[in-house]
């Protein structure tokens, strides 16, 4: 109802006669204080645009200057005074877009590099720079400094490293040691070759042998070491060209003399161009008494010729084919024995060497028998169709001795005795054939 608060009010503004005790009320417990809040003072933050732009460079020619991140923000206590930041204290909007060389300022002393020389060529201006983006920065290129390609290149030449393992280089002696001789090969230190190394065989005068100032070439066996030294080999190499000249003569089928210098149970020990070769006593003439050829001189020729096993065998036989067919040549006319009859033809004993007469090169006749035409130990004068001195096979023909197809299954002797004449035509034949071939 109105006017009810105002009675209440005014019966609790009534001030109480002396001697008149008040109705007591429940005591109430103070409430605890507490303590001071503090004042946060936040500035306002920068929108992410804003921050962009500060944090983008200030053109794409050059970076821009990073700016410091705002100072923390200022915490101020009640009645107690509020710290100014830096940015409120210092202006640093000018300083916005600009890059570390517009903060140095022009100096003439520091040498510009890439970083100026392509802020003038695209044309940056500076503060106080003219009209046109003239400035006093000095700017350089390449052009300004002295470069000597040839120089540079000459010195990375000299410290590069001389001699790597399996290579052949020259030298120059330049000192001799008890222990070996030193050869100056171009690097920054000689390259050293022990006295076991300086050749095939014994050397008992490295001085007489290696004299100062002697050119020779040698293989790298070593390569360098902390000192710069590099091991050299004059026998290493000798070994390596002998092995390399084996196997041209190898192929060749070349047949060499060499001088027997000890025997063992399976054979004869000889040297060869520095190397020691190995005569099976299957592949001499003479193999029962083989220690009697100690210290004489046989030919033979080559049957493994192996570097990397260091393997060399020697045969005194084959050598003696070999020397044969040097004497032969395809289209020569031969006598010889037949030795051996086979169903595939003969083999025919040439004097050392064994001929192959097949039956398809008998006769142009039909054959219903080899043994028809020859037999093991009659007399056969045939053609040299074909000649392989590495497999030491020699191919043979009598049909290119007929004037006709089965002459000499009928007329066998006349064919023999007119063989010789018979031969001339036969060659012409062959050269065509060849021809034809290729």
């Amino acid at each position: 109802m109105p006017g009810t608060g105002n009675q209440q009010s005014a019966s609790s503004a009534r001030p109480v006669p002396p001697g008149a005790q008040r109705p007591q009320q429940p005591q109430l417990q103070a409430p605890l204080r507490k303590p001071p809040q503090v004042l946060m003072l936040k500035k306002d933050e920068p929108q992410p645009e804003a921050l962009e732009q500060e944090t983008a460079p200030a053109s794409s020619q050059a970076p821009a200057v990073r700016l410091a991140p705002p100072a923390p923000v200022p915490v101020a206590t009640a009645g107690a005074p509020v710290r100014r930041s830096d940015e409120d204290l210092f202006d640093m909007g000018s300083m916005e877009g600009l890059t570390m060389a517009d903060l140095l300022g022009p100096d003439s002393s520091r040498k510009a590099k890439g970083s100026s020389g392509s802020a003038k060529s695209q044309g940056a201006s500076l503060p106080g720079a003219g009209a046109g983006g003239a400035s006093n920065v000095v700017t350089h290129s390449v052009d300004d400094f002295d470069f000597d390609e040839e120089a540079f290149l000459s010195a990375l030449d000299e410290n590069e490293p001389v001699g790597t393992t399996g290579e052949v280089v020259s030298g120059v002696v330049i000192a001799l040691e008890s222990d070996g001789v030193y050869v100056d090969i171009g690097g920054k230190a000689p390259g050293f070759m022990p006295k076991a190394e300086c050749g095939l065989g014994v050397i008992t005068n490295l001085k007489e042998r290696f004299p100062k100032g002697l050119q020779i070439e040698v293989l790298v066996t070593r390569e360098q070491n902390a000192d710069g030294m590099v091991t050299i080999s004059a026998r290493a190499l000798a070994l390596r060209q002998s092995w390399e000249k084996l196997r041209v003569m190898e192929k060749d089928a070349k047949v060499v003399q060499v001088k027997v210098t000890g025997f063992n149970r399976g054979g004869l020990t000889c040297d060869l161009e520095g190397l020691r070769g190995f005569i099976p006593r299957s592949q001499l003439l003479e193999g029962e008494n083989h220690e009697a050829l100690v210290g004489k001189t046989l030919g033979v020729t080559f049957l493994e010729v192996n570097p990397e096993t260091r393997k060399l065998v020697l045969s005194e036989k084959k050598a003696t084919t070999a020397a044969k067919f040097a004497e032969l040549e395809v289209g020569q006319l031969v006598e010889g024995l037949v030795v051996s009859v086979k169903p595939y033809g003969f083999f025919v004993d040439l004097g050392g060497v064994s001929g192959l007469l097949h039956q398809s090169s008998i006769s142009g006749g039909q054959l219903r028998d080899i043994r028809e035409v020859f037999n093991q130990g009659d007399r056969v004068k045939a053609l040299i169709t074909d000649l392989d001195p590495g497999r030491g096979r020699i191919a043979l023909n009598t049909a290119l001795l007929e004037g006709q197809p089965g002459e000499l299954l009928i007329e066998k002797d006349k064919v023999m005795a007119e063989a010789a004449d018979r031969a001339n035509r036969a060659r012409s034949v062959l050269r065509q054939h060849e021809q034809a071939a290729g």
